[in-house]
C-alpha cells in the first residue's frame, strides 16, 4: 500500500491572523476547533482531513533557520483545491477579490478542468477548480 497521511495540515506565514482569519471564513471556510485559536495562530479547515494553519510571520520564523519567502516578488507554492461546479469556483474567487485578494490570472477552461485563482491578503497563490470526472474519464 502507498503511503498516506491521515491527517494534512500546512503551515503559511500570515501578517495579522485575525484579518486573514477573517478573510478565509468570510469564504465559506470554518475554524478547526481542535486547534489553538490565538494571537499566532488560527487552523482552517479546507477539506476532510485537511487544514491550513495561518501563523503569525513572527511565530513562523522562529520554526525555520530558512528565510520565508517575499511573496509580493517570489511563489513558494499554488495551493490548489476542487470544488463541485464552475459556479462555486466563480463564486470563491469573486468573494475572495471583494474581501481584499487579488485576481490571479483570467478563468480558463481546458476540457475537463475549470480554472480560475487568486491571491490572498498575504500574497499566496490559491488555484481553484473544477473538474468534470466524466469527461476526464471517457
Amino acid at each position: 500500500m502507498a503511503l498516506t497521511s491521515a491527517f494534512t495540515s500546512f503551515n503559511l506565514p500570515v501578517k495579522n491572523v485575525e484579518q486573514s482569519k477573517a478573510f478565509f471564513t468570510g469564504l465559506g471556510f470554518e475554524l478547526n476547533p481542535h486547534f489553538p485559536d490565538n494571537e499566532s495562530s488560527a487552523a482552517i479547515v479546507i477539506g476532510d482531513n485537511l487544514q491550513v494553519m495561518l501563523i503569525d510571520q513572527a511565530f513562523f520564523n522562529t520554526l525555520t533557520e530558512r528565510e520565508s519567502v517575499d511573496t509580493s516578488k517570489y511563489a513558494q507554492m499554488t495551493i490548489a483545491l476542487a470544488f463541485e461546479s464552475r459556479e462555486k469556483v466563480d463564486e470563491i474567487v469573486n468573494t475572495a477579490v471583494s474581501m481584499g485578494g487579488k485576481l490571479h490570472a483570467e478563468p480558463e477552461y481546458h476540457g475537463v478542468m475549470y480554472h480560475w485563482g487568486f491571491v490572498d491578503l498575504d500574497g499566496h497563490l490559491w488555484a481553484i477548480n473544477c473538474m468534470n470526472v466524466d469527461a476526464a474519464q471517457g
